[in-house]
């Protein structure tokens, strides 16, 4: 995992509508598929463009969103 910049919107009930995100350089748009959260913290999928799937995890114990690069399976988005 890598530590990401993340542009986003949180709902009142808590899940997030994210719009972009900051991989090495430069800003990236995406596409969201499904959250949920779990005692690390709020996981969400995401489509960059050429259909790469990422999940992001905004981490409970230090506020931060990771990057992970998912087992390559576009149908979880």
């Amino acid at each position: 995992m890598s530590t990401a910049a993340v542009d986003c919107i949180f709902a009142a009930n808590g899940t997030v509508q994210v719009s972009r995100v900051q991989i090495e350089a430069g800003w990236r748009p995406v596409s969201q598929g499904r959250q949920w959260l779990d005692q690390f913290g709020r996981h969400v999928l995401i489509m960059l463009s050429g259909e790469e799937v990422r999940e992001i995890v905004l981490r409970r114990d230090t506020l931060t969103w990771e990057i992970v690069r998912v087992g390559g399976d576009a149908r979880l988005v």
